[in-house]
């Protein structure tokens, strides 16, 4: 193995390497707030520094393995996902250590994709990440020939997590084909292993360490393009995780207003009120009366311009509004909502 390279271990399987091969460990930390600890053949193993902060500690995801090949597909850096006691965290690592899959559904911003990163780099995983658009094939899953001939094959996203590990992220699941959720059912149930018909019938047995999440939004008319789910493919999902927004009309989330405060700099009060029309335009948009409810990050995004000195409704028109729809009528009911919270 190269010895450049990071190698990726599950926390379980980092206390064993204390024991037998760990020669030194900082006692500082890196600029990014990690623990490095070198081990023999001048190798290194990082764990994010938010790994006390979640109950994953008995659920190691590989044990005494290395992620040699896609060491580089291990996430860092990913900040902490705030709920309110739903512990998404503990739930997720806890399905994928006793069924190896499991599925999100929620609205766009609730954080599926940031938290499945989260995951990733906790437990020390690669991503392979898919979106499921209406233009994605199966050959661009499986793999393909390129060139003339069948002499140079390359993997598509599914074969390459079949081979090294890791967790195969699927967003938006419910607008996935329905060819290419055929081709996922053997590698999702007791078959393990995908044939690659296109390959002279190859079959690659699925990783020991592979784990599969999908993630959708709620099927309706809001999000274009999205279904229901094959049922047998939605039987191979063995627990489901309802995600929503933190603050909803008049309950207002503690967490999610400190998290606006931390990541813009903005005042409580600025912050509070942000949080007030991000609140109401997400029980609208849960009505129907609106086609969209805006995400932390969209109020983070307007919560930065206000701390760099812009009027709130001047930040506003050039995030929120503008974001929630190009129709006039629409954005005047926008505007209407948070002329009453800040006027």
């Amino acid at each position: 193995m190269s010895e450049n390279k990071t190698l990726a271990y599950g926390h379980q399987g980092l206390k064993e390497a204390n024991i037998s091969k760990v020669e030194e460990v900082m006692s500082s930390k890196g600029r990014n707030g990690k623990i490095t600890v070198r081990l023999s053949k001048q190798r290194a193993i990082t764990t994010s520094p938010l790994y006390e902060k979640y109950e994953i500690q008995k659920y190691d995801l590989h044990p005494n393995y290395y992620f040699n090949a896609c060491a580089n597909q291990i996430p860092s850096g990913v900040p902490e996902y705030i709920d309110d006691g739903q512990q998404y965290v503990e739930r997720i690592v806890r399905a994928m250590y006793y069924f190896k899959q499991c599925a999100l559904i929620g609205p766009s911003g609730t954080g599926k994709t940031h938290i499945i990163y989260l995951v990733a780099e906790l437990t020390g995983l690669p991503v392979w990440e898919v979106n499921c658009g209406l233009q994605t094939s199966s050959y661009d899953l499986i793999g393909r020939f390129v060139g003339l001939g069948k002499e140079n094959w390359i993997d598509g996203q599914v074969t390459l997590w079949l081979r090294h590990g890791g967790i195969l992220y699927l967003d938006e699941a419910n607008m996935m084909k329905q060819d290419v959720a055929t081709r996922l059912n053997p590698v999702l149930d007791t078959r393990g292993h995908l044939v690659i018909t296109e390959k002279d019938n190859e079959i690659v047995p699925r990783h020991q360490f592979g784990y599969c999440v999908i993630a959708m939004n709620p099927f309706s008319a809001e999000f274009s393009g999205t279904k229901k789910l094959n049922a047998a493919f939605r039987r191979r999902m063995s627990v489901w995780l309802n995600f929503t927004y933190q603050s909803i009309g008049d309950n207002i989330s503690d967490r999610e207003m400190g998290l606006i405060v931390k990541r813009s700099k903005v005042d409580e009060d600025t912050a509070y009120k942000i949080l007030r029309v991000g609140a109401e335009m997400r029980r609208q948009y849960q009505e129907g009366d609106l086609p969209y409810g805006p995400s932390p990050g969209d109020l983070i995004n307007w919560a930065v311009l206000c701390n760099d000195g812009v009027a709130p409704i001047s930040a506003a028109e050039e995030t929120l509004i503008a974001l929630t729809s190009d129709a006039h009528e629409i954005q005047e009911e926008v505007r209407r909502i948070i002329a009453s919270v800040f006027e």
